[in-house]
């Protein structure tokens, strides 16, 4: 019978310790992920800050969605939530007009497989005398909002989805939400 040193002992424990180690980060990460809510509450009135100096004020109820948000310095996106109704927010720099700005938007909408802009496309200014554009469209099993507004080489992208009866309930309390886009703490 064949015997065992001590350093071949050690070198089996040692590989033990390390496969243990790695079958706790393989099942216990996952599981704390699936622990922790992505959603973190807002301060009713406080500003976020989406990226590229471009902040909005969220409605009141509103969480922060923090998979779909990243703020940058040329760059960024924020991501709501008001019970089931999904508020997004992202800018970029832009080299163009507010029409062709609209017209890439409603061209990403429709990209989609079974999305459909809806209805006429309006004008919309936030508070601060951003000038905007905004419509409708309708996806599989939900409804939208699309408003894109130009200023200071940005675009700024406002794209809200939820179900007809949740989008019919929040839809005014987002409008007036998208009303305090700003840039650079003010409208440029």
């Amino acid at each position: 019978m064949a015997r065992i040193t001590r350093r071949e002992l050690m070198n089996l424990l040692g590989a033990l310790a390390v496969a243990a180690a790695l079958a706790g980060l393989a099942f216990g990460l996952p599981a704390v992920d699936r622990a922790l809510s992505a959603e973190r509450p807002l301060r009713s009135g406080a500003e976020v800050d989406v990226g590229a100096g471009v902040t909005v004020v969220p409605p009141a109820g509103a969480t922060l969605d923090v998979t779909g948000t990243r703020p940058g310095g040329s760059m960024g996106s924020a991501l709501f939530r008001i019970g089931a109704v999904q508020y997004g927010i992202s800018v970029r720099p832009f080299d163009g007009d507010l029409d062709r700005a609209a017209a890439q938007l409603r061209q990403r909408i429709t990209g989609n497989p079974g999305y459909q802009v809806t209805g006429a496309q309006l004008g919309v200014d936030t508070a601060g005398g951003l000038k905007g554009l905004q419509g409708g469209y309708t996806a599989p099993g939900r409804g939208g909002r699309y408003a894109v507004y130009v200023g200071d080489g940005r675009t700024i992208e406002v794209l809200i989805s939820g179900n007809d009866l949740d989008l019919g309930r929040t839809l005014p309390q987002i409008e007036a939400s998208t009303r305090t886009l700003r840039i650079d703490g003010a409208a440029k």
